[in-house]
């Protein structure tokens, strides 16, 4: 008999990364990164669990883990799912009640609780077919992969046909690509040199280390201060020479005549992208910063949906998409966002650096690069080194390159010690930061 989920856990597991001011930025000074974090269980005797998760940098990460919570009736009870009509199906259900999507409609907490779900759920099933999810998707054939796809408000610029075109058109190579992909890797950037809350050694000490590990990209977080980043670029350009890139990211922190005014300032020094210089809902104020100033740009961490990423490319407001595994209602709408940038021929340069994301995210780059755009060519995925102990199947960097998971699954499953030392507010960790009064009482 086919197993069914019978058992839906939710966690509140929080890092205190703001105690050494990792993952700091001119919009985020102090944030712990935190998962709301849900496990998949199912009977039958091979008793296979899903695990998903949405990435915050602390507080209100309740809330997103009451949103999950909230999904419970649709998952609990139902077949445990397996192929592309299942994972469909569930896309559809948990992101179509008419009364939790009147919380967004297809975005923010809600949408995120979804696609957490979503995620565990083809945690679930590639775990259950023995196989790393790129692997998965990549096994798929086209029909199958746009039957994944919610193509509501896209057909203006995407079809289904469409999308089934550019799948075919990707299909021979496949399985070259995919070897080449197990022998060589995905190459990938580091952000962990830029944090605004370093001071310039440590700045200089980790861009040099980071070109010696063989990253061939760096990012550095800029918008507080126009004087500081003009100099914690300049020293970050003689550090990694003129022959290694550099991304800044604002954060959302800018204003459009902001954005120009300081992107002036920095271009001497070669930046290779600005990421987030304006709100990620702003479409034509990213291309108002595209046109007014000589620097690529990047979006997409913060983009809400598909269709927010639909109306960037339409307006040739960006120049590398910037899909985040947690951000949108998982695997099955990050496909629809990499089929459109595959139409517009954009490359997708993930995100990641937020804890688990690593992990998450290269699935998706490298099912693109297997499946959809058939290209590793300017493209990267960042990369953050921390927090990735706390995980059965950690993201692996060599030589500046992403090796390609071999375990099943989505490799998001957190270890148990961790779950129980993090949990928020009584994991042991945060209890030793309580003061002792209130331990007491």
């Amino acid at each position: 008999m086919r197993p069914s989920v019978t058992g839906f856990d939710v966690y509140d597991i929080r890092f205190p990364t703001s105690e050494q001011l990792d993952g700091s930025d001119a919009m985020n000074p102090d944030p712990d990164y935190s998962a709301a974090y849900v496990v998949l269980r199912t009977d039958g005797p091979a008793r296979t669990e899903g695990h998903g998760f949405v990435f915050t940098i602390g507080r209100g990460n309740e809330v997103t883990a009451a949103a999950i919570e909230a999904l419970r009736p649709y998952v609990v009870g139902r077949p445990a799912p397996r192929d592309a009509a299942d994972l469909a199906a569930l896309h559809h259900d948990l992101t179509h009640d008419s009364q939790l999507r009147w919380l967004g409609p297809e975005k923010g907490v809600t949408h995120m609780a979804a696609g957490a779900v979503v995620n565990a759920a083809w945690d679930l099933a590639a775990t259950a077919a023995g196989l790393p999810v790129w692997e998965f998707l990549a096994a798929m054939t086209p029909e199958e992969l746009v039957l994944l796809v919610d193509f509501r408000y896209l057909t203006d610029v995407l079809t289904r046909q469409e999308a089934l075109a550019l799948l075919r058109a990707a299909q021979p190579g496949r399985a070259e690509r995919a070897r080449r992909l197990r022998a060589e890797g995905y190459p990938a950037y580091t952000t962990s040199p830029g944090w605004l809350g370093y001071d310039d050694a440590k700045l200089v000490r980790l861009a040099k280390e980071a070109v010696a590990d063989g990253f061939a990209q760096i990012k550095l977080k800029v918008g507080a201060d126009l004087d500081d980043d003009v100099r914690r670029l300049r020293l970050a350009r003689a550090a990694v020479g003129p022959g290694v890139r550099i991304a800044v990211d604002a954060n959302q922190r800018w204003d459009v005549p902001d954005a120009l005014r300081w992107m002036a300032a920095l271009a001497p020094y070669a930046p290779h992208w600005i990421e987030e210089p304006t709100s990620p809902d702003d479409i034509l104020g990213h291309a108002a910063v595209r046109a007014g100033q000589p620097v690529k740009v990047a979006t997409g961490e913060h983009v809400a949906n598909r269709v927010v990423f639909k109306q960037l490319l339409q307006a040739g407001a960006v120049d590398f998409v910037q899909i985040d595994a947690a951000r949108v209602s998982g695997v099955n709408e990050n496909l629809a966002i990499l089929l459109l940038a595959a139409k517009y021929g954009v490359p997708v340069c993930p995100h990641a650096g937020g804890v688990g994301l690593c992990e998450l995210v290269q699935h998706l780059a490298m099912f693109d690069y297997v499946a959809v755009s058939g290209t590793r060519e300017d493209r990267v995925i960042e990369y953050v080194d921390h927090l990735h102990e706390h995980f059965t199947d950690p993201a692996v960097i060599e030589g500046g390159r992403y090796r390609a998971p071999r375990a099943p699954g989505f490799s998001a499953r957190m270890r148990p010690e961790s779950i129980a030392a993090y949990r928020y507010p009584d994991g042991p960790r945060w209890r030793a930061r309580r003061p002792a009064e209130e331990v007491i009482s």
